[in-house]
């Protein structure tokens, strides 16, 4: 006699789960505690994404000039 288990599909239950804003964990702790190396990571695959969604910008930094004026 075969298991029963194996000869039919399993269910998956959904669940929802209902918060506020306040009740979500904070993503700065969670970045803050992250390796240096893993957020740069994290930061160049955001620039990829950006970069392939607006293809009109340049894929390089922006050079900033400024002057200011000595006292």
């Amino acid at each position: 006699m075969k298991n029963q288990n194996t000869t039919s599909p399993r269910m998956m239950k959904k669940v929802v789960r209902i918060t506020t804003n306040k009740e979500q964990p904070s993503d700065y702790l969670y970045w803050k505690d992250r390796p240096v190396s893993e957020r740069i990571d994290a930061i160049e695959i955001l620039r990829q994404s950006y970069l392939n969604f607006h293809k009109n910008v340049e894929p390089r930094l922006q050079r900033i000039c400024r002057v200011t004026q000595q006292s």
